[in-house]
């Protein structure tokens, strides 16, 4: 049985959520204090001890974020949940946390239950949550590393130090400036929707570009991008204008 605290500062949504709980996942988890504050969800997380806090992130006091600064280390699991701030949940998502989006629903809530409990071996909880707020205190809004699933764990990666990632069946490896070599679980188009950003360029259906890394484009007898590091990957025909677009109309 997984003991589990509520903190919202909503009591309607407070009373939502235990109701799902408690009709659907009555076996598996058991919600042992709801709480309206992150102070009180201070108190509560120290008395009671949970393994799991399902966490508002817009409250009036503090933010819901605020919580992890009075914990070290971090010894539990946490699920946002929250009905907007596209910013936060990006963070979120590339720091390999889960979150539900507010009305929650049965299946979302059934999906991240299920993670919770095939999350047989855990990336540190402490580096997940300095990876979130680190994340979340850039100033420019490009978030500064990603956690990508390998088959231990997950690699917290900074964005910009990842030259291209390869497909290699269903798994894609993450070539990085240091040198290194990752082998994520996964496959490209998952790391692809993960990191969604501007600088990383689908230049062919094995691989994907940070365009930082791009010194020549070479249209003659084949199309070939140069790296900083000297290899060369080929452009699809099909992705060309899309690279060109890319790397042409950078602000």
């Amino acid at each position: 049985m997984i003991t589990a605290i509520i903190i919202d500062d909503e009591s309607n949504a407070r009373e939502f959520l235990g109701k799902l709980l408690v009709r659907y996942f009555s076996k598996k988890i058991i919600v042992v204090e709801t709480c309206d504050s992150v102070k009180a969800g201070v108190e509560a997380i120290k008395l009671h001890q949970p393994e799991l806090v399902f966490l508002d992130i817009q409250m009036p006091q503090e933010k819901g974020f605020e919580l992890f600064k009075y914990f070290n280390p971090i010894k539990f699991e946490v699920i946002f949940t929250t009905a907007y701030d596209k910013y936060a949940i990006e963070a979120i998502r590339l720091s390999a946390i889960d979150y539900l989006l507010k009305p929650i629903n049965y299946v979302d809530l059934l999906s991240s239950i299920n993670r919770l409990e095939k999350r047989k071996i855990k990336v540190n909880q402490q580096a997940k949550f300095e990876l979130l707020l680190e994340n979340l205190d850039s100033n420019n809004n490009a978030f500064n590393k990603v956690a990508l699933p390998t088959q231990n764990g997950f690699e917290l990666i900074k964005l910009n130090s990842i030259i291209y990632c390869k497909s290699d069946g269903n798994y894609c490896r993450v070539f990085c400036n240091n040198g290194k070599e990752f082998l994520i679980s996964k496959t490209l188009k998952f790391v692809e929707e993960l990191i969604e950003n501007e600088l990383f360029i689908r230049i062919h259906k094995t691989f994907l570009v940070n365009i930082n890394y791009v010194v020549k484009f070479d249209k003659v007898d084949e199309l070939k991008v140069t790296l900083t590091n000297g290899e060369q990957l080929p452009v699809s025909v099909r992705k060309k204008e899309h690279f060109l677009n890319a790397i042409l109309h950078r602000n």
